[in-house]
């Protein structure tokens, strides 16, 4: 009797660690003049399969880092990762300072990607790929700034979306470094001549990494 008393408690266990749970995600924009674009969260397992550094950028990447689309990237997520992915787009603009929070669904043992673009950049995106979910209390990760390497760095509004400049997103076959890595911040590459689209310096819009700070907290129900 004790012998069948233990193995259905340890199936009970077991059925307990497959079971769905929450997450609440805190992400918060410590740059200075960056703004982040709509946010790709995802839980799945295993690697995300998303491009990492030093490796090309693919088509998926370039179009969340040069232009914002989550949704591309989110597919390329769900086709690289086993059963139980689960992917959303934390809507609306984060800008510097701000904090947002949001629940994820998913299951102990798997893991949290995040992935955004910074504007005004021309290619510069923030990640944190494939970290464990917490299996209890949370866990804070340091996002860095990633250039995807999809396109020259020209600082030009004509080449960057978003508020302050309004210029070109995405744009397929542009010239670039050819391969992921850790953003450097903006430069001073001078003023833009007369009648050109203004050419935007490192004030305010540099930065230092990390550029986000992004908590993890297990969520436990009250009932």
């Amino acid at each position: 009797m004790m012998q069948k008393m233990i193995a259905a408690a340890a199936l009970l266990f077991l059925s307990g660690i497959a079971t769905a749970a929450s997450w609440q995600v805190e992400i918060t924009n410590v740059t200075p003049g960056q703004t982040f674009t709509p946010i790709l969260v995802a839980t799945h397992y295993g690697s995300s399969g998303v491009p990492g550094i030093g490796a090309p950028a693919s088509d998926a990447l370039a179009m969340l880092a040069e232009g914002g689309a989550t949704g591309p990237l989110g597919e390329e997520i769900a086709a690289n990762t086993r059963r139980g992915t689960s992917v959303k787009e934390l809507g609306g603009l984060l800008e510097p300072g701000q904090t947002v929070k949001t629940d994820v669904v998913g299951r102990p043992g798997q893991r949290l990607t995040l992935a955004a673009m910074l504007i005004p950049t021309n290619d510069t995106f923030f990640s944190i790929g494939s970290v464990f979910l917490p299996v209890h209390g949370e866990k804070t990760v340091y996002a860095l700034a990633y250039d995807a390497g999809s396109e020259i760095n020209t600082q030009s509004c004509a080449d960057m979306p978003g508020p302050v400049c309004g210029g070109v997103g995405y744009s397929p076959g542009s010239a670039g470094e050819g391969f992921v890595h850790v953003g450097n911040g903006f430069n001073d590459l001078g003023t833009a001549a007369a009648g050109e689209p203004e050419i935007l310096g490192p004030v305010p819009y540099s930065w230092n990494n990390p550029v986000a700070i992004v908590t993890i907290r297990r969520v436990y129900s009250s009932h």
